[in-house]
């Protein structure tokens, strides 16, 4: 039995550690159960539970989901639209997002998958290392699919600051100082 100090209580039976519970206003709860004897607790459990789920909220902020965007290809497809959904797929690896790559095939075109696995390969030959091959191309019924997921990154280094450089004296300083003439009389000062 641990109180709500952390302090420990000892054994003691079950309707005695629920007694000193009440008596403090507090719940009795079972923190071991297959520990012999078995460990309680005394303690405030609606309150551990509110920071059971704020330490828990706290956490999901700082996690990163991952998106799964998808670019769909056709065999048959032009240069300048291949070019177009190529530079799609490296703005979403840009942004830190997964990329799928879809070949759909329709009625014939099934007898020409070999165009499609040459269309994820220019792909992939293009995306270079701004991407990771995650999954080979693969048929799966008559789709054929590709992910490729965002490179690692180094994180920035910061540069390290410059010593102070040495700056040049001005003019004004670099000559030594001379004392003027002793002044004559007669003669304007300046």
């Amino acid at each position: 039995m641990i109180d709500d100090q952390g302090q420990q209580l000892g054994i003691m039976q079950p309707f005695e550690a629920m007694r000193i519970a009440r008596e403090r206003n507090l719940d009795l709860v079972e923190i071991s159960p297959t520990a012999q004897p078995p460990v309680c607790r005394i303690m405030d459990f609606g309150k551990f539970l509110y920071q059971k789920e704020k330490q828990d909220r706290e956490a999901k902020k700082h996690q990163k989901t991952i998106v799964v965007k998808e670019v769909k290809f056709r065999i048959n497809v032009d240069d300048h639209d291949y070019e177009t959904k190529k530079n799609h797929v490296l703005r979403f690896l840009d942004e830190g997002d997964k990329v799928k790559a879809t070949i759909f095939f329709r009625g014939r075109e099934m007898t020409r998958q070999g165009l499609g696995r040459q269309l994820l390969e220019r792909l992939i030959k293009d995306v270079g290392d701004k991407g990771i091959v995650e999954f080979r191309p693969r048929q799966e019924g008559n789709t054929l699919h590709l992910i490729l997921a965002p490179a690692k990154q180094e994180a920035p280094r910061k540069p390290k600051p410059a010593p102070p450089a040495q700056q040049p004296a001005p003019a004004a300083q670099a000559q030594p100082q001379t004392p003027p003439p002793p002044a004559t009389p007669g003669t304007p000062q300046p």
